[in-house]
């Protein structure tokens, strides 16, 4: 087992632009998005809408799984697999700092779906997975 703060894990995840996140649905049934997120030594985050399907599983049952993959073009595989806990994020400091990290990281795609502000929308949630278990291959 890793650890998210491990060096290889956290090369690997900032190298990567999507990761799939898993949330449950009310019948236990998996439910998987491709969701944009910052790697963080202790976490991830991730940004959503308010409202949609992913955000009311959170919501109602906190445990995720995210995972990411890559074949090299020399065909190793590489990836990581995280399971943990989501917290929604309340307005803060904090969360404004993430934000900004979130709009350098995503610069411009994420301005133009905000109609251009680097103010977060109302509408929107903001997420931290804090892991229980981590797992890698390939990492070297």
């Amino acid at each position: 087992m890793n650890a998210l703060s491990d060096p290889p894990v956290q090369s690997f995840l900032a190298a990567r632009e999507v990761v799939v996140l898993a949330t449950l649905m009310p019948d236990g049934a998996p439910a998987a998005t491709p969701m944009w997120f910052l790697p963080e030594p202790d976490a991830l985050v991730m940004l959503s809408v308010d409202g949609l399907r992913k955000v009311a599983n959170l919501a109602r049952d906190p445990r995720v799984a995210v995972a990411a993959e890559t074949t090299t073009p020399e065909g190793a595989v590489r990836g990581v697999t995280v399971r943990g806990r989501a917290e929604i994020l309340a307005d803060s400091a904090e969360r404004r700092a993430l934000v900004a990290r979130f709009l350098d990281r995503y610069h411009p795609r994420l301005e133009r779906i905000w109609g251009g502000s680097r103010v977060m929308p109302a509408n929107r949630v903001m997420f931290r997975i804090r892991p229980g278990r981590v797992r890698s291959w390939g990492l070297g």
